[in-house]
């Protein structure tokens, strides 16, 4: 199902008989149709483990299952959102960024460490972002939520991409990730640039990046 841009702070989806729509509880903002909206208790499409792993992780954002023929109208917090079309790859974000996912995604939590190895855990640490991250992989639509709007970086073993950890929103395709010291002239003599960890993404991809260092 694709998904509209209604304009910076608002999302159009669709939704048809025999399909469904996964979002944060609280982010419907208006529908036309016979539409229903109920408590997900079971982890969105991942089911029970799912459930499970994002309850350890503190990645369980609540969700809101929709369901019916109509559409639907998001938002939240009046943050801004960015569309994500999925076409087999797979999306790493944050549990409290994602606004609405297509149900035809299907939903898991993944430790970070195992991308990064301690770097992976200390990225959870020093920089503010979970060590548990939402996945999710297909073909489908999800919508992001983010400070300031969003812009796109491509990924490439060439060339690789350096973000603030605090503007990171999420990121897609097959891209490791680590956290590095940003460690520079002003900080040997003792004057600290405040950018003191960097998240560094290598491999083929996207990496979406916010206009801002606020966290939702």
């Amino acid at each position: 199902m694709a998904f509209t841009q209604i304009n910076g702070k608002m999302i159009e989806a669709p939704i048809l008989p025999g399909q469904r729509l996964f979002s944060q509880r609280g982010a419907m903002l208006a529908y036309r149709g016979e539409v229903t909206f109920t408590p997900n208790l079971m982890g969105g499409q991942g089911g029970i483990g799912s459930m499970l792993g994002r309850r350890l992780a503190n990645e369980d954002t609540p969700l809101m299952t929709i369901e019916g023929n109509g559409t639907v109208m998001f938002g939240h917090g009046g943050h801004h959102t960015h569309l994500i079309s999925l076409s087999g790859e797979t999306l790493y974000v944050e549990a409290d960024r994602l606004l609405v996912f297509d149900g035809t995604l299907q939903q898991s939590t993944m430790f970070m460490g195992s991308q990064g190895g301690v770097r992976g855990i200390i990225r959870g640490q020093a920089t503010g972002q979970g060590l548990f991250t939402t996945t999710l992989t297909g073909h489908g639509s999800a919508a992001v939520l983010a400070h300031g709007g969003v812009f796109e970086l491509p990924i490439t073993p060439q060339h690789p991409v350096h973000v603030d950890p605090q503007a990171y929103v999420a990121h897609r395709g097959e891209v490791q990730s680590k956290v590095s010291a940003a460690i520079g002239w002003r900080d040997v003599i003792g004057r600290g640039s405040g950018e003191a960890f960097q998240l560094e993404l290598t491999g083929n991809g996207t990496v979406y990046v916010q206009a801002s260092e606020e966290k939702l």
